[in-house]
């Protein structure tokens, strides 16, 4: 029978009382599991005090920190739903997902404030909770009410099968969907990473992936409490402050996108002391076989690639570290207990998951495996047909070779994934349609060596006076448009290619820019 997250949680605290748990570098905080027990309890009392009910959704908008890491638990103990918000959206973003949410509680902080000031109005039946000094005057103050509530533990009914969290990703017209995941979901995707990654209680973990993604948050975060580890929680990633961090917590393992790596290696290494890091996890993209043998040259460490997406909990696949450069570019093997296929892509509906495509045939990636979600909230059109017959249909595009390992090569749609972030196009298009002086517009991803795939704006001008500048900033002061969305390039051009159907033909842009590539032209 599989537990619930609370339960997780209660049993490594009762093994593991004295053990420290949790250092967050920003505040210079440090738990023991038993002290940081207490402050989840504080926090669960403080929660139920405020109307918090089994069911009802917390949301938090913060950076890595302790009170998000203490919030996780918090929840799970009373079965309060946990939805972490991307702090890198802008008001109107996260506006809708509060209004598609509803959440009973936010929890925020100084560097996220005002974003939460241009929107709070609209939510009057939500209560704010501000973690940091100078709280406004229409939030409360978190620390005043946890401190306020008492330590003692939470007998709620907190089933296996009940929701754990909602965490929203875009679709494919970009506009946010709750992926809902129960609490025997992550229970499951946690023994499966401490199998992959060879974690034990002797592990110190470095938290510097944003906690807000299932990828920190389910494949390193979780699974370190589930075995006794120790989290040690940066608040954004800075390659320097990861290095210091490595050398004085004696960090062994943690987990980061390509991009954070390759970061890692530009710095003076020689400056630090870091061979305690034994093993490092990454995600959201391949890592090239060059970066691959720098991270095991410069760093003395292994690697292990995991593969997945939200709607998965995520990982469904995993590169181990001896396949590292022997099938350097492929996904990896699929997880334990999951299945994947690779079946012939529909244009009429979803794909049937009897259709499978021979090794070596791209086609769509669905999978089957215990950590698949429930379905999304409040989106039961887009549920059934995510999880037609009983699989998850990716999206994805790519195939299995004749070893079984998977090898991801497109997009069903045309997402971009930029330093491991998921950017749908049509956000940024509609963003730029807004200046007066753009006729027509397409977005594109252009790939980068440092980000894996730079956003690039193919531009109709209306009126030719139209500068670079002048898009760039409508993006920049966009409340509807995080920074990382921003096109990086901008392509002005006569007209774009559109089929009969007066679709944008993609391809062709991207054809255009292979074309200037070859050529040996700038990027």
């Amino acid at each position: 029978m599989t537990t619930t997250i609370g339960k997780i949680f209660d049993l490594t605290v009762q093994k593991y009382p004295q053990k420290e748990a949790i250092y967050d570098a920003r505040k210079n905080l440090r738990m023991t599991y038993s002290e940081w027990n207490e402050e989840v309890n504080k926090l669960a009392n403080a929660l139920l005090n405020e109307g918090v009910k089994k069911g009802d959704l917390v949301s938090t908008y913060l950076f890595n920190t302790e009170e998000l890491a203490t919030t996780f638990f918090a929840c799970a103990k009373i079965g309060a739903v946990f939805n972490p918000i991307n702090f890198r959206l802008m008001a109107e973003e996260v506006a809708y997902i509060l209004t598609d949410a509803k959440p009973k509680v936010v929890i925020f902080e100084k560097a996220l404030e005002s974003a939460i000031t241009t929107i709070e109005a609209r939510f009057p039946e939500t209560a704010f909770w501000f973690i940091d000094e100078g709280t406004p005057d229409y939030a409360a103050n978190y620390h005043e009410k946890t401190q306020a509530a008492p330590n003692t533990s939470i007998r709620a009914d907190v089933k296996e099968t009940d929701v754990y969290a909602i965490m929203y990703t875009s679709g494919t017209t970009g506009r946010p969907k709750g992926v809902m995941h129960l609490h025997r979901d992550m229970a499951e995707q946690s023994l499966i990473v401490i199998n992959a990654t060879k974690l034990n209680p002797h592990d110190v973990g470095l938290v510097t992936a944003p906690m807000f993604h299932c990828a920190e948050l389910h494949c390193a975060y979780l699974p370190r409490v589930h075995v006794g580890a120790k989290n040690v929680i940066l608040h954004q990633f800075q390659p320097q402050r990861v290095l210091e961090l490595v050398e004085s917590e004696k960090i062994t393992k943690l987990f980061a996108a390509p991009t954070m790596w390759n970061m890692l290696l530009q710095e003076e290494l020689e400056n630090y002391k870091i061979d305690s890091l034994q093993l490092g996890l990454y995600g959201a993209a391949p890592m090239a076989p060059a970066l691959v043998r720098a991270c095991q040259e410069k760093l003395g460490i292994g690697l292990v690639q995991a593969y997945g997406m939200t709607e998965m909990g995520p990982a469904i696949a995993f590169l181990s570290e001896e396949d590292q450069l022997v099938k350097a570019g492929a996904a990896g093997q699929a997880c334990l207990n999951h299945e994947i296929r690779v079946v012939r892509p529909r244009e009429d509906g979803p794909s049937d998951p009897d259709e499978i495509m021979p090794a070596g045939e791209n086609g769509e990636i669905i999978v089957q495996g215990p950590c698949m979600m429930t379905g999304y909230y409040n989106r039961e059109e887009a549920t059934e047909t995510a999880l037609y017959k009983g699989w998850y249909h990716s999206g994805d595009i790519g195939y299995l070779d004749e070893d079984g390992y998977l090898w991801v090569k497109d997009r069903v749609d045309d997402m971009i994934i930029s330093g491991g972030e998921n950017i749908y196009p049509r956000e940024v298009e509609d963003v730029l349609y807004e200046h007066k002086g753009v006729l027509d517009v397409a977005i594109i991803g252009q790939p980068d060596e440092r980000w894996g795939e730079m956003v690039t704006a193919f531009v109709v001008k209306k009126d030719p006076a139209v500068t670079e500048a002048e898009l760039e900033a409508i993006c920049k002061n966009s409340d509807k448009l995080a920074n990382y969305k921003r096109p990086r390039k901008y392509i002005f051009v006569d007209s774009l290619p559109r089929n009969a159907s007066g679709k944008i033909q993609k391809f062709v842009l991207r054809k255009q820019l292979e074309d200037v590539f070859s050529e040996g032209q700038p990027r």
